[in-house]
């Protein structure tokens, strides 16, 4: 899975899926492009939440990934995962 946002590679890996859902390793994220934000949630089952801003040429898309820091499930911890949020990054992109 290739993701693409402003027509840059943000993130890409043959291994993203977790329980049905797109995750990236964090070694497929092109750091250079996200900035931790302040926000951050809480998951019962996964721990503190930090959210990610997106940064692309000067365009910005203000908290469009997730990652799980201190995750708390023994089934993911091995990947720390980050998630983008398609409806607020723009286009996920198979490759």
């Amino acid at each position: 899975m290739r993701a693409l946002w402003h027509g840059t590679v943000i993130a890409e890996s043959d291994d993203t899926v977790v329980e049905g859902n797109h995750y990236f390793p964090a070694d497929a994220i092109k750091s250079e492009h996200f900035e931790l934000s302040s926000t951050t949630t809480d998951c019962p089952w996964k721990g503190t939440v930090s959210y990610c801003t997106l940064v692309v040429e000067g365009a910005r898309r203000e908290d469009a990934a997730w990652c799980y820091p201190g995750i708390n499930n023994a089934r993911q911890e091995r990947r720390g995962p980050c998630r983008l949020l398609a409806g607020r990054s723009g286009p996920l992109e198979p490759s």
